[in-house]
């Protein structure tokens, strides 16, 4: 039975606020670990953490994860048996101008975490990783047991790399490590980065949109409340050296190492989840259609066959309920305040 004691990492962002949340209202003790980076408006950031605050059993902890020693320290003090680690520094375009970023948030930082579970090995260490991984991959739907070697941004690059090096430590000092590979998260309390959100302000506020490949991109969204069910449904399956009990497992056979798909298994072009952005806000989009940026894929799409045998669940949350519910708490946070 689980001491309900977990370490979040990336606490303060759009994933981790809502599987923080989640673990509070069920009981659970967090401690939540973020540096409050100025890669989008802190404001944001500092109002979902306030909101985690009102728990009595959250304790904040503002520091990199990149800090010498901080992970094994706080491993040592809280001795969490569940360790969720979200914090990473995100977004492909940003990768290509500031790429040292993501070297030492997303490497050095998980390499942090790992000699922390080296140290104090947790009941079941989740790591997040990210569609992106699958790269030049032109089969769909992704399979984790695909091969992927053909990365398409450093930002994908990086997060390869955790896979790799988390496995490793898995192997070695048999930590029990799932790894989640996220497709295209949207939702309430979203980045700023990110497409649904660029669009609906751009929209409220009558400018125009850039519109990448001239529309022509396919994505798997999944919506926010779908994937924290499906990452707190995992907590409970910390994978096993040779369990191997499961169709299409991506279980390591020399490590207690599993990869997991999240998503919605459900492609939508990028012109109809403008159009339903258009029919919440009841507001047409000024567009500007452009080109393919460097390092981005035209498709996405999750194989979520093993999420689905391991935890019998399914994202399936409808892309028009899922902006309807972004856009009525966009509306909320920002012009009604």
């Amino acid at each position: 039975m689980l001491k309900k004691v977990a370490l979040v990492t990336g606490a303060a962002g759009f994933i981790g606020y809502h599987i923080s949340k989640l673990l509070l209202d069920e009981g659970w003790s967090v401690i939540g670990v973020d540096c409050i980076s100025n890669y989008y408006d802190v404001t944001l950031k500092k109002d979902r953490e306030k909101l985690l605050k009102k728990y009595a059993n959250y304790t904040p902890i503002y520091e990199k994860i990149e800090k010498t020693g901080l992970l094994n320290d706080l491993f040592k003090a809280y001795n969490p048996e569940v360790v969720v680690h979200l914090a990473a520094q995100a977004g492909v375009r940003h990768s290509i101008n500031s790429p040292r970023d993501y070297l030492e948030s997303n490497i050095v930082g998980t390499f942090e975490l790992l000699e922390a579970a080296r140290n104090y090995t947790p009941k079941h260490l989740l790591l997040a990783s990210t569609s992106s991984v699958y790269g030049a991959n032109t089969s769909v739907p992704y399979k984790e047991i695909d091969k992927s070697e053909h990365q398409m941004s450093f930002y994908a690059a990086t997060k390869k790399a955790t896979e790799n090096i988390a496995h490793s430590y898995s192997h070695l000092y048999k930590v029990p490590i799932t790894m989640f590979r996220f497709f295209t998260v949207y939702g309430p309390w979203g980045r700023p980065d990110m497409a649904l959100f660029k669009f609906t302000k751009a929209i409220l506020a009558d400018e125009t949109i850039d519109i990448y490949n001239h529309g022509n991109m396919l994505r798997d969204f999944t919506y926010i409340d779908d994937l924290t069910r499906g990452i707190r449904l995992l907590i409970n399956k910390a994978p096993k050296v040779l369990k191997k009990s499961v169709d299409k497992d991506s279980l390591s056979p020399i490590a207690p190492f599993r990869i997991v798909n999240i998503g919605n298994s459900e492609q939508v072009n990028l012109i109809r989840f403008i159009e339903e952005i258009e029919n919440a806000l009841k507001k047409k989009a000024r567009k500007r259609f452009l080109p393919m940026q460097p390092g981005d894929v035209p498709s996405t799409l999750a194989d979520t066959t093993l999420l689905k045998n391991l935890t019998n669940f399914q994202p399936s949350t409808d892309i028009t309920q899922g902006i309807a519910n972004f856009t009525e708490w966009y509306i909320s946070y920002y012009l009604k305040k």
